[in-house]
This record gives structure tokens, sequence and C-alpha cells, in this order.
């Protein structure tokens, strides 16, 4: 799209952050530069309220170390050593490697990785797709972030769409089970306190007391990776109670009578001896929820990046039908509201484009172990939208593969980020302003257009224009790799199969700047669930066939502790160890921006007093947390916000000058319980004071 907006003032704009909340924003522009971001009053949801982050977008815009030319690898890999070159150059080199690898190990030795460092829709769904379909490369399982709790929500509700936000503001009962809202969702607690003020109880359930825990109304810490049983614990108890709701029960579910068995087993002594919750908060927290008139649960990420993540929103995604919550404007649950905006993915995509329909796909969270593959190795990956060294589990192995001399690697990026170091070919991205590119939210119901409001920054490009580039030097169709960004929009909106997209198109966004969907179907919600049963499945005979427990249960953690299974004298790695998001980075976006960096002071890990003592830590000290997977250097900061045997460190910061900071060498790649998702959170560490030399201490521990 041509630049309309060319001269200065102030323009409407879309915040692109993998973010639930798709903020409507203003830009204001000076001499061809923003000198300031705010929140667009006119927003339906958002309203004018942004975050810290988005308001500060401008110093990562005009960040001083913006990529602004191609670069070439001229030194080792990792070393930083780089010469500019033409984009000509750039574009031929990568397709006559692309060609040359082909040839001769086969399409599927390239391997795209990509996430969502930019939500639109054409940002990683579309030229992009479309490339790597008609190339034949290896396909990539994109389950870094929501995979499991979603799997365990859909098997539930049968798709990936809950309570409507505005709604929740006539909830007397609101549980935030697993997320960090105030930091991450923050126009879900402008609703919240909408409720407050009608009378309403906040509940904070989390391993941690965090930003949300504090604000809330009561806040319950309870062992990593035992929400499911406490889920279980409040059943038993509403099933003892006749707290239930059975004549929804018989009308919209199946398997309430075999749930209530499985509850049984259960009783209230053994969920708090397994979570850490005491008994009588157990009890009143089923009570408050059983006799709520409007009770309403927020699922948060966290949960679901344990072994059992699945089964943990699995769990929690059963109790609104106990007690009939679906039933009440602004009851029920949001895990993701995704569904409802989803788009023509297969118009946009073209997977009919690929020869090769039964390409082999790779988990992301695996990236590592798919880099040390000796039959049909991966001999080229192309980054973008996404900063693997940083954000991948395992890091520490995931490093030694991007270090491979043989494994050709190309990265898309604004800055040279930890992972473009180790690249060949280094390509200045546009940021979204500058882009035009279709939003629509996976929490609230408005699609959102952005039209560029910047010149291209030097010579960057947007995802679109690069693998348009890439496509015509490969030689491919150039009708299907010439579409214009308005043509692609336009194609991804005719989506007949999702009737919450009918009367969403193009000229609307374009004059209206954002789109309510259609949400009449939903008037309709719990009659066309799209179930194998067309109702609420509690007990789960698509999951009794994919070989995993049909009723909610309660799994230990592979690798982690809960009240009852404590570490052993002696064990090697005796804490768990947590790594959520701090307030003012968002994944490892924002991570070199100095402004954000001074306001997160630097990487530290909480550590409960009791744990500090037994290692002789006072607040304050230089430490070393590690287990078999690595090493990193934090600074003590002794708190009693979690329960004991648990460590947090907040934040992904990148490698910094000399520093071990990069807390992802530590989490496991293994894959969740359900449908390949991340086990970040299911890690044990040890800490001690950083007293010795690192690689003494790597030998002494390792």
């Amino acid at each position: 799209m041509a630049l309309k907006h060319s001269k200065d003032g102030i323009f409407p704009a879309v915040c692109p952050l993998d973010c639930p909340d798709t903020c409507g924003l203003l830009v204001h522009k000076q001499n061809g530069k923003i000198v300031k971001v705010e929140g667009n009053p006119e927003h339906p949801v958002t309203r004018g309220a942004i975050c810290n982050k988005v308001r500060n977008m401008a110093e990562r815009v005009h960040h001083p170390e913006r990529l602004m030319h191609p670069l070439r690898r001229t030194g080792p890999k990792g070393s930083g050593a780089f010469e500019q070159i033409s984009w000509d150059e750039a574009i031929t080199e990568i397709a006559g490697r692309f060609k040359q690898l082909s040839q001769e190990y086969g399409p599927e030795s390239i391997l795209p990785y990509y996430f969502y460092g930019n939500m639109g829709v054409l940002s990683v769904g579309g030229m992009d797709r479309r490339f790597f379909n008609r190339l034949g490369a290896s396909q990539l399982d994109a389950k870094i972030c929501s995979a499991a709790g979603t799997a365990g929500w859909v098997y539930t509700m049968g798709m990936d769409g809950g309570a409507s936000p505005e709604d929740t503001v006539n909830a007397d009962l609101i549980i935030v089970w697993g997320g960090n809202i105030v930091s991450t969702n923050m126009h879900q607690v402008v609703f919240a306190e909408q409720a407050r003020k009608r009378g309403a109880k906040v509940v904070v359930i989390d391993v941690h007391r965090n930003r949300t825990a504090q604000w809330g109304d009561w806040f319950l810490p309870l062992y990593p990776g035992t929400d499911s049983a406490l889920a279980l614990g409040l059943m038993h108890i509403l099933f003892r109670d006749g707290l239930t709701d059975d004549a929804f029960l018989e009308k919209y579910t199946v398997g309430h009578k075999e749930l209530r068995e499985q509850a049984l087993g259960y009783p209230p002594e053994l969920v708090s001896q397994i979570t850490g919750v005491p008994v009588e908060d157990i009890e009143q927290l089923a009570k408050l929820y059983g006799e709520a008139k409007v009770p309403y649960i927020h699922i948060g990420n966290g949960l679901q990046h344990h072994d059992n993540g699945g089964m943990n929103v699995r769990s929690i995604a059963c109790l609104p039908a106990l007690v009939g919550a679906w039933l009440k404007p602004g009851g029920g649950a949001i895990k993701s509201n995704g569904a409802y905006s989803s788009t023509n993915s297969r118009a946009l995509a073209r997977p009919d484009l690929r020869s090769n329909p039964q390409a082999r796909s790779i988990n992301m969270n695996r990236i590592g172990e798919a880099l040390e593959l000796k039959e049909q190795p991966v001999m080229s990956l192309f980054v973008y939208c996404s900063n693997p060294l940083v954000v991948a589990p395992n890091a520490d192995k995931v490093k030694a593969g991007f270090a491979r001399e043989d494994l050709f690697t190309v990265v898309h990026d604004l800055f040279m980020t930890d992972t473009a170091q180790y690249a060949d070919i280094v390509l200045p991205a546009s940021s979204t302003f500058e882009n035009t590119d279709l939003f629509g939210s996976y929490w609230h119901h408005y699609m959102q257009l952005q039209e560029p409001i910047l010149e291209k920054q030097g010579e960057c490009k947007s995802n679109v224009e690069l693998f348009s580039l890439l496509g015509q030097a490969m030689g491919f169709d150039p009708e299907i790799f010439g579409q214009s960004e308005l043509e692609m929009i336009r194609e991804t909106l005719d989506h007949p199969s999702n009737p919450y997209m009918s009367g969403v198109t193009l000229e609307r966004l374009m004059a209206e700047r954002f789109v309510k969907l259609d949400m009449t179907p939903k008037e309709h919600y719990l009659e066309n669930l799209p179930t194998p049963s067309g109702k609420i499945e509690l007990y789960s005979q698509a999951m009794e066939r994919a070989g995993l427990p049909p009723l909610p249960e309660y799994t230990p953690l592979k690798e982690g502790y809960d009240g009852v299974r404590r570490p052993e004298q002696g064990a090697a790695y005796p804490l768990m160890f947590i790594s959520p998001p701090n307030h003012n980075f968002l994944n490892s976006t924002f991570g070199n921006v100095e402004k954000h960096k001074k306001m997160e002071k630097k990487p530290a890990l909480q550590i409960h007093p009791e744990d500090a003592a037994a290692r002789d830590i006072t607040d304050g000290d230089e430490i070393t947390v590690y287990n078999s997977r690595g090493i990193v250097e934090l600074t003590a900061m002794v708190t009693e916000k979690m329960l004991p045997g648990t460590v947090v460190s907040q934040g992904l910061w990148w490698e910094g000058q000399g520093t071990r900071q990069r807390v992802n060498v530590l989490t496991p790649d293994r894959l969740s319980d359900m449908d390949g998702g991340a086990t970040f959170f299911s890690a044990t560490v040890e800490v001690k004071k950083r007293e010795q030399p690192l690689a003494s201490t790597c030998s002494m521990q390792l």
C-alpha cells in the first residue's frame, strides 16, 4: 500500500505485540519520526489506555541500533563480524543456496522458524507461508506458546473461544488462575475493576505473588504444576455440598456422573498436601465459587507450560459447567478467543502450492534437537519474527546448533539479536508502522487494519516484500508471489466457514479502523459446540482415543515436585524454577531498549528466605543458578512471594556482554502432555553464591 500519511500529524495504528489486548493506537509524528504513542480513545475495548511497553514504542522503532541494510557474515558464527551487501546480492545468494540445498539434500533440509514477534496476519501467515509451501520446506510446528492449553480447552469446549471480555464486568467472582494480567492483559484488569466496584471479589491463584496477585483481593499460592489437583479439589467440594447446577449438567454436558466419581478421589486434605493450599482456603474458595451468581475464571498462560499443562487447563475448563456459569453473561471462562477472529488461512498461506503435503514437521520447542539430526539433517534455517536463542528452551543446545558452520542461516529482524549474531545473512525488517497488515485479537472481538504511517527506514522490508522477492528469484508463479497486501487481506477476510467474520470487509476496515465481529452465533454457543457430542465434554472419548485420560486428573511433573513428592535428601536440583514474563519486556522484545532495561534494573532470582538461608544467600548476593542443561548468573532477591522450594526469574534478557543471563538455558525441551506444547516451567535447579570461578562451578556440579 502506498504511504497515505506522509505528512506529520496524528495517525491511527494498531499495537502489533503478542498480547491479548491488540490496542488501538494514535501515533504522533514530527519531522518524519514518531515522537509519541498513545491509546486511541475511540477503540471500543482498549479506550485509550495502553501499557508502558507500547507507550515507549518510539524508542524501539527509532533505536540507534536498528538494522538498516542487508549484511553478510565475514567472521566465525557468533562473532558479530558482518559486511554490508545489497538486497540484490542477498536475494541472489539465498535463492542460490536454497536451490543448491534442495537439489543436494531435498527441500525439507530447509526449515522456517517464526513466531509472533509481530501479530499481523500477513506478517507470519501470508507470503512467507506461500514461499515455504511452494519451496517444499520442512514445516514448523509452532507450539511454543499456547498449544497444550488450547488442546485441553478444545477437548472440553470444542473451540478456542469462551466468554466475551466486555461481559465480565457482570461477574461477582473473578478468579485469575495462572495469569499475570496486570502485566499481560491490562484491559481485562479494567473490566475486573468495574466488576469490583459493583462488589465482585478478585481471587488470584498462582505460583508467585506477581503484580496481579498484589492487586487482587485474595492470593492463593500453590506449587507449580498442581493446578489440576486444586481444580479437582474444588469439584469434590462442589459435588459434596450440592453446589452444582444439576439441570445444566444434564442438558449441556456429557460425563458429569463419571466426573463426580473421579472427584471423590481428591478430598481437600489430599489436595492441600499436593498443592500447598491450606484445607480451609480450598473449602472457602469452593464455597465462594459455588455460591457466586456470576463466576468467571480467567485462565492464564503460565500453568500450561508444564509437563501436565494440557490437563491443567482441561481441568479448570470443566469448572464453569459444574455451576452453570455459561448461562450467565460475564460468567464462564476465557482461555483464548482466537477462534472467533480466525481468517481464511488457506487462501493466505496456499498449502495447495506444496508438492509434498506430507513433508516432515519439526516442533519448534525441539529446535536444538532438530539441529543435531544426522539423517535428513536441517541444512538451512530462515528465522523471522522470533529470537530463538533467547526464547527457545534448552538454549545452550539451540546455540550449539546455530553455531554449525554447515548450517546456512538467514535472519530477518529489526535488530542484531542474539540469534542474528549466528546468521550468514541478516536482513533488515521494517517495523509495523511501516507496513500494511491485518490484526485480529485472541481476546476481544474487533478486527483492525494497519496502514503505513512511516516511510521504510533505511533499506528495511516487510515479510511480504521479502518473500515476494525470494519467490520471484526462485522462479515461482509471479501472479501468486506478486500479490499486494490489500489483495491478500481481501482474500483472507473472505471466510464463509467462520460465521463470526461475516460482514468484516476491507472496505469497512479502511473506513472504520476497527470492525466488530458478528457475535450473533455466540448467542447459541452451548447449542452448537463443535465437540464430538455437541456438548461440554467432562468425559472425553476423543482424549481416550488419543491415549489420554478421558477425565480430569492430576499427574505429577516429570521434572519437579509438589507438596507430597518433595526432593530427596541430597537431590542435585531441589528447587522448582519458574521464568514468567516481567512487566517491561514482552518475551525478548524490548530486551535491548535501555529505558526498559533500566525499569527492570537487572535479571534477578527471587528466592524464599528459607531456601536462601539454607544456602547462606542474602538479598543482593551474586549467585549462580544451574542444572544439567546450563548455568546462569543472576542477583538474589530474597522474598516470600512464592512457597519455599520455588525460585522465580522474570523476563527474557538478551545475553549481555560477558554475562550468562539467558534463563532458557535452564528450561527443558520436553513436550507437554497435549499437542506438543512447551514445558518451560517444569524445570528444577540448584542455586549457590557466586564464590568460585564459573568453570570450576561447572566442573564440580554438572
